[in-house]
């Protein structure tokens, strides 16, 4: 029974280095107080951050599985817990547990396919655990491809690592795009919906998407005019989540927990919720 309850046992983390990314999104790299990484995960899997006194979330762990050392998240300033930890200094104490959720199918559905990435703003936080793991089992994959839209370049999350690393690689595509043309951007500009169609995209591959709804709807609306079929796209909707266990009934919509059926669905899924999602 202890290991069915573990990930309700709150851990003692440590945040030992906090890197500004965007004028609103700090990512956070924690341990415990030991050095270690509080427990192993999944990609896409989430976990509860709690600051007594102050208030806990649930964010998506950004740090791929791979890293052995921490576990890092990406978030964005939005609320009172965000808040604080967005003013917090390295050394601060924190708890941490999970991990919550169901997580993508990288060892089965993604294995032997090309793969498209599609992040609007802070919905590459979610993905960049994806991304690097299958980056570090390059050979069980085809082509990857990645896709960001973002307000401007400042606000362009993971910009550094995306260009000097990924954008390098192999059988890798980068492809940005910005809201608005700026003085440091020579980049595209153009909404990412409307981006994706320019590129013209073809469907022999697994599509991954997250960002603020109207991104996510209008993204999905490109790909099915670019010929894909809703089994051949998947998403996350760990926004929904709050308890991570079911209990609390925050992300429950007709038959579905999103903590517990997700926060992981491929689109095909997402039809048997109700209108309200």
């Amino acid at each position: 029974m202890s290991e069915i309850f573990e990930p309700l046992v709150p851990k003692l983390g440590v945040i030992t280095e906090i890197r500004a990314e965007t004028p609103d999104i700090k990512t956070f790299r924690v341990v415990t107080p030991d050095g270690e990484k509080p427990f192993e995960h999944k990609p896409g899997q989430c976990a509860m951050l709690s600051i007594p006194g102050v208030g806990e979330a649930m964010f998506s762990i950004t740090s791929s599985p791979t890293v052995k050392e921490y576990m890092e998240f990406s978030i964005k300033k939005c609320g009172c817990v965000t808040e604080w930890l967005h003013q917090a200094e390295p050394g601060q104490m924190v708890t941490i547990r999970g991990p919550y959720g169901k997580p993508f199918p990288v060892d089965t559905e993604f294995v032997g396919k090309n793969l498209l990435f599609i992040a609007g703003g802070v919905g590459l936080a979610p993905l960049h655990s994806v991304i690097n793991y299958c980056r570090a089992n390059r050979d069980k994959y085809g082509r990857i491809d990645v896709v960001v839209g973002s307000r401007t370049k400042s606000d362009t999350l993971d910009y550094d690592e995306m260009v000097n690393e990924w954008a390098k690689e192999d059988n890798f595509g980068l492809h940005l795009t910005t809201d608005r043309s700026t003085p440091d951007w020579d980049g595209h500009v153009g909404f990412l919906p409307a981006f994706l169609t320019e590129i013209g995209f073809d469907t022999d591959r697994i599509a991954i998407l997250c960002g603020p709804p109207i991104a996510i709807k209008l993204s999905l609306a490109a790909l099915y005019e670019l010929g894909f079929d809703k089994t051949q796209v998947y998403t996350t909707l760990e926004m929904r989540m709050k308890c991570g266990i079911g209990k609390c009934g925050r992300c429950n919509v007709g038959t579905k927990y999103v903590c517990k059926d997700g926060p992981v669905f491929r689109f095909d899924e997402l039809d048997e919720l109700p209108d309200e999602y």
